[in-house]
């Protein structure tokens, strides 16, 4: 699950705390996320005995009134102060799990000047944190086949890169995800997140794929991931508790072989979003 950066503090530890009752085990955050909101409301509402999975990211810092709100962070001691920063807002003496967003795939900024950072440099730097404690595993987040085949030997446990039914160009990362069992929890699972990029819950089969099982559109494309492969992990972001339901109610969903075929047919699309 991922909290929406925006709206407010109360009713966003409110849907948080409702989420954890649900059975919701697994929260993915950031620092950049609202500029610290994001992290502050799962300090409030998160509780020593919670049995959630907290997993934050690296690789990236707000850029408040910028035209991007973000802005790369990718040199070794910018990691460092990253992780850093995450522990002082989540107060936890460790992070269970941190993804090192790389600028190398997918939508999104790229790297230029002294943020063109080769990976061992920054795995090196992961690791060292890993070994004194500060987090427990390591993640790689918009990364290539080639940079997550490097990336094996420091114990690699997820991959996230944006991928959906309809922007399937990872297949091949998703495959070798599966063969090294690594976590793929695809962000964007139903496209769309700027403009620019394809929908899902445009897609026609989609369309009728959810009317004939009286879902919503949003609530096949998320069914689609958790069944095209035994090792999605999925982090819809929400603002209301309606759509937290939504989100869980899609995990009960079971396609019968024609309508999987025929999602299955929806080709992927190109986007056309530059951004940096």
């Amino acid at each position: 699950m991922q909290l929406r950066e925006d709206g407010d503090r109360a009713a966003a530890v409110a849907i948080l705390r409702h989420a954890v009752e649900l059975g919701v085990d697994h929260i993915d955050t950031a620092q950049f996320y609202g500029d610290g909101f994001v992290n502050d409301v799962i300090r409030e509402a998160l509780r020593p005995d919670d049995d959630v999975l907290v997993v934050s990211k690296v690789g990236a810092a707000a850029n408040p009134g910028g035209p991007i709100p973000l802005r790369l962070a990718q040199r070794p001691e910018e990691l460092r102060a990253g992780v850093e920063d995450n522990l002082t807002s989540l107060g936890l003496d460790q992070i269970p799990l941190v993804n090192l967003r790389r600028p190398d795939a997918g939508p999104g900024l790229r790297a230029e000047g002294d943020q063109v950072v080769d990976l061992d440099d920054q795995l090196a730097v992961m690791i060292e944190m890993r070994d004194e404690g500060k987090i427990g595993a390591i993640g790689l987040s918009s990364v290539t086949l080639d940079g997550l085949r490097r990336g094996l030997p420091a114990g690699i446990v997820c991959v996230q890169n944006a991928y959906s039914l309809v922007a399937r160009d990872d297949e091949a990362l998703l495959d070798l995800c599966a063969a090294e069992n690594i976590a793929w929890v695809p962000f964007f699972p139903l496209g769309g997140a700027f403009p620019g990029l394809p929908k899902v819950t445009a897609e026609p089969a989609v369309v009728a794929a959810a009317r004939s099982l009286g879902s919503t559109p949003s609530q096949v494309g998320l069914a689609w991931l958790l069944q095209h492969a035994p090792n999605v992990h999925l982090i819809p972001g929400t603002a209301n508790t309606e759509h937290l339901h939504e989100n869980l109610a899609a995990g009960a969903i079971v396609f019968d072989d024609a309508t999987l075929a025929e999602l299955d047919a929806v080709p992927t699309r190109p986007g056309d979003i530059e951004l940096g």
